[in-house]
């Protein structure tokens, strides 16, 4: 495939030799964003060790991942205005590098230091330099691939992030048992290095945006207050209550910013996200259908990692390997997907896919106690083929729709609807567990006979059994015991078909929604033609 997308590399901006060649080109941006989907899964199964080492609490080990991913979701669409300024390739190479770095800090942190405030630090700039990436690999595509072979392009870049968030969790769990949880951040060195070089040798670098002249300075400050505050109320919403002042203000002070970075936006003659983006149909709906996809999926991930180790008892290693169906259909079909999607457009692949994804998901809401690892196979394998179309087209239709100067900005904005629908699936769905957990639990404890709990214990018992974990009270029979484990279980197995429940209802209406979707045609459906008088 490699070969055949840099077969013709004399048309286009694919020049003679090796630089710019499209299949080098492709090849190196790959590797760069493999290191960043890696990193994501490796992370989680090295928490529980960093934990146990560095004396972290668990408010401590959710800040290793939430000021991640804050930075991420806060920093992506400037880093992508940045690219569309000083060219994309410098801020591949920048983000790579620092990236590389500050994951070596990371471990040396641990290693030597031994402090966890360290290495929340470090990974709050980690995740900076990681936003460095996604943007500017979309942007280095849809600038050297011609819009008819974009699709392509996008089907080996889908599955190498398939392949990537499949390999970390078994790549995790064999470095944290075998060497050590810094391992898992040194590793990014060596890959570092070798996209380096790569993106050097092979990519060429994007000529500067006419759009993007001058930095929207007040747009970039109301667009980052905003998803600031949308991004802390969906992560803390579950500590602070959903319908506490604290979660409502951040939730109202999102929206005025994002109401005023609108309005702000109509008024500059270069704005931060032109909106002219969003007059095309496809555009705005393929940016919802990203966000539901990561809702689905990252909402299957994290669930089902604790269905397969709290419940069941599996290890990271072989939790990662039971997880394969998930994202193995990922791996395999998403250039098959972009092939399919070059011939016939995105508009049917992405709904059939969207609804094969939705019963998947609809078989996971009917498992029971009874249920193990064996049971979800099926249901994992129809999740990840359906889902591959969309995670290929729904890239396509927000990147492809886009004109080449502000590529940059539309892979930001890709990524960040990545990023706020992997945060969606994990609090909306964490939210809807806990209810059901909370309205179940203390009547199923009950009719099973047990003990009387203090009202000290209640919350923390809750909040366990949210993650599949069995509560063991000191000085219990065993009997008792194994009836706490019953009733913890089928709490949670109850509270797990409701979350797929909603992640299924969600779906399926996103499937009617990729019936608006039109092939990405490099901003034409949208884009009034560039006058140089437009952006003075």
């Amino acid at each position: 495939m490699t070969q055949a997308l840099g077969a013709d590399a004399s048309r286009g901006p694919a020049r003679a030799g090796k630089r710019g060649r499209r299949g080098l080109t492709l090849a190196a941006v790959c590797l760069g964003v493999m290191m960043v989907a890696l990193d994501a899964t490796i992370v989680m199964v090295a928490n529980p060790s960093i934990q146990s080492h560095l004396h972290a609490s668990i408010s401590d080990i959710q800040w290793i991942t939430n000021g991640y991913m804050l930075a991420l979701a806060v920093t992506l669409i400037t880093i992508g205005k940045v690219g569309d300024r000083y060219g994309h390739r410098k801020v591949f190479v920048t983000g790579m590098v620092g990236f590389a770095l500050f994951s070596a800090a990371i471990g040396l942190s641990g290693d030597t230091a031994k402090s966890i405030g360290l290495v929340i630090a470090f990974r709050v700039v980690q995740g900076a330099f990681g936003a460095c990436l996604m943007p500017s690999a979309l942007a280095i595509m849809r600038e050297t691939f011609p819009i008819e072979k974009l699709d392509e392009a996008l089907g080996i870049w889908a599955g190498v992030i398939g392949a990537s968030t499949a390999a970390g969790p078994i790549v995790g769990g064999l470095l944290v048992q075998h060497i050590s949880w810094e391992s898992c951040f040194y590793i990014n060195l060596f890959l570092g290095a070798c996209a380096l070089i790569m993106t050097l040798l092979f990519v060429k670098e994007t000529e500067p945006s006419p759009a993007a002249q001058r930095f929207d300075f007040a747009g970039i400050a109301l667009l980052s207050a905003g998803l600031f505050c949308l991004v802390w109320a969906l992560i803390k919403g579950s500590s602070y209550g959903w319908a506490s002042a604290a979660t409502i203000s951040f939730f109202v002070g999102s929206a005025l910013a994002l109401a005023f970075f609108v309005l702000c936006e109509s008024k500059v003659s270069q704005p931060l996200v032109p909106l002219r983006l969003f007059r095309s149909i496809s555009f705005s709906v393929g940016t919802v259908l990203v966000v539901v996809l990561m809702f689905a999926l990252f909402g299957s991930l994290f669930f089902m990692t604790f269905f397969m180790q709290d419940v069941h008892g599996l290890d990271p290693v072989m939790t990662g390997v039971r997880m394969l169906p998930l994202t193995g259909p990922i791996i395999v079909l998403s250039p098959l997907c972009g092939l399919l999607i070059n011939k016939v457009g995105p508009r049917v692949p992405i709904a059939v896919g969207l609804l094969v994804a939705a019963a998947g998901l609809y078989g996971l809401s009917r498992l029971g106690v009874s249920s193990g690892p064996n049971d979800v196979i099926l249901w994992f394998i129809l999740i990840g083929a359906g889902l591959s179309p969309a995670l290929v087209g729904g890239a396509d239709v927000i990147v492809g729709n886009a004109p080449v100067e502000l590529a940059g900005v539309a892979g930001g904005v890709n990524a960040t609807a990545i990023q706020i629908g992997g945060v969606l699936g994990t609090s909306v769905l964490g939210a809807v567990m806990s209810s059901r957990v909370g309205d179940l639990l203390p009547q199923q404890w009950a009719a099973a006979h047990l003990p009387a709990l203090p009202v000290q214990q209640l919350a923390p018992l809750k909040s366990a059994v949210s993650l599949g974990v069995a509560p063991v009270l000191a000085g219990v029979p065993q009997q008792v015991v194994l009836a706490i484990a019953e009733v913890a279980h089928s709490v949670f197995m109850s509270g797990l078909d409701r979350c797929f429940l909603v992640a299924t209802i969600t779906t399926v209406v996103a499937a009617f929604g990729a019936l608006l979707l039109k092939r990405g045609h490099g901003g034409s459906e949208t884009v009034v033609p560039y006058r140089a008088t437009e952006f003075r």
